[in-house]
C-alpha cells in the first residue's frame, strides 16, 4: 500500500539517514521525497509503500522511533510520484487556460481542500491564502504549509494574476462607458433592485440584487449580459454598480454564483477592482464581495 507522509525532522546532519535506516528495517520502502527546508527543523514529504496491514498509528511510530515529529499519513495513489515541476506546469496551464479553476487545481496541488470541511476538526486544519488580482483565494489541509509551499502559491497565483491582467488589458480600452458597437453608449439605470444596461433603449445587459438568503448581510446577485455584447465592460460596469447598489440596500457583502466552467467570472472582478473572495466546490463557483465600503448606489 501506497501512502503520503509528512514528518519534521531535526535540521542536522544524519537525520534523514536515520529515518531510512528505519525503514529500511521495517521492510518500508521509500518511493518518492520532497523536502522543505527549515530554520531549525525539516519538514520531509514521503510516498512510502508499506508492508500489508499497515495503517497510520505503524507509521507514526516507525516515524517517531526516527526522530520524526507532527506526523501525517494518508493513502496515495501512484500518481503521488509523478515528477513536482512536471505537475506544477500542468497545473499552471490547466489554470490558464480555465482561471476559474485555480482553487480547485491549486487544492489538488498541495492536497488540501477548497472548501472547509465543517467537521469538528476543521478549526485545526491550516489555511494557505492566495491572492489573484483582488480575490482571496483559500485552501486548507491538516498538515500544516510550508514557507516553500506558501512562495509557490504565490508565485502561481501572481502567475495568473499577470495573464489575466495582459488578457483584460488587450480585450478592453481603460474606461468602461467607452463607445460600443455601433458608436452606441450603454446607459445604466437603476430601477430598485435592479440595474440595467440599455443601448438605444434595448436592454443588453442586468444585474439584480436578490433578497437576503440565510446568511444576515448577505444579498444574492444575479448577472447577465447578452452574449453579442460581453467582453465590452458591460457585465464589469454592472458588477460594480450592483455592488453599491447592494450597499444603498443595507447589503454588507454581495454573493455570485455560477458554473464552476464560467471563464468570465475572475476576470469580471478583477477588472471592476473589488476584493473578493472565491471559492469553489463540485460544479459551483462562488464569489462573495464585501460592499460596506463603497459609495451607495440610488435610483
Amino acid at each position: 500500500m501506497l501512502w503520503r507522509v509528512r514528518t519534521t525532522l531535526p535540521d542536522r546532519p544524519g537525520a534523514l539517514a536515520a529515518l531510512a535506516a528505519s525503514c529500511g528495517e521495517a521492510g518500508v520502502n521509500i518511493l518518492g521525497l520532497q523536502i522543505f527546508p527549515g530554520i531549525e527543523s525539516v519538514t520531509d514529504e514521503l510516498v512510502l509503500r508499506t508492508p500489508e496491514g499497515w495503517g497510520e498509528s505503524e507509521i507514526a511510530e516507525l516515524l517517531g522511533r526516527s526522530g520524526g515529529l507532527s506526523v501525517s499519513a494518508g493513502p496515495c495513489t501512484e500518481a503521488a510520484l509523478t515528477d513536482q515541476p512536471t505537475r506544477y506546469v500542468q497545473a499552471a496551464r490547466t489554470i490558464l487556460a480555465q482561471p476559474a479553476s485555480f482553487p480547485e487545481v491549486v487544492a489538488r496541488l498541495f492536497d488540501a481542500e477548497s472548501e472547509p470541511t465543517g467537521d469538528e476538526h476543521s478549526a485545526a486544519q491550516d489555511v494557505m491564502d492566495m491572492v489573484v488580482g483582488d480575490v482571496l483565494v483559500q485552501v486548507r489541509r491538516t498538515a500544516p504549509f510550508t514557507g516553500t509551499e506558501h512562495a509557490r502559491g504565490a508565485a502561481m497565483a501572481d502567475l495568473v494574476s499577470d495573464v489575466l491582467e495582459r488578457s483584460h488589458e488587450s480585450a478592453m480600452s481603460p474606461s468602461l462607458s467607452r463607445r460600443v458597437g455601433g458608436g452606441a453608449t450603454p446607459e445604466y439605470v437603476v430601477d430598485g433592485d435592479s440595474v440595467a444596461a440599455t443601448i438605444d433603449g434595448v436592454a443588453v445587459g442586468l444585474a439584480v440584487v436578490r433578497s437576503q438568503a440565510g446568511e444576515e448581510g448577505v444579498r444574492p446577485v444575479t448577472l447577465r449580459v447578452d452574449p453579442a455584447w460581453q467582453r465590452r465592460g458591460i457585465g464589469t460596469r454592472l458588477l460594480v454598480d450592483a455592488a453599491r447598489l447592494a450597499n444603498a440596500l443595507g447589503a454588507t457583502e454581495i454573493m455570485l454564483t455560477t458554473r464552476s466552467d464560467n471563464q468570465a467570472v475572475l476576470p469580471m472582478v478583477m477588472a471592476a477592482g473589488l476584493r473578493g473572495r472565491i471559492r469553489m466546490a463540485s460544479d459551483t463557483l462562488t464569489v462573495r464581495v464585501p460592499v460596506r465600503d463603497l459609495k451607495p448606489l440610488r435610483a
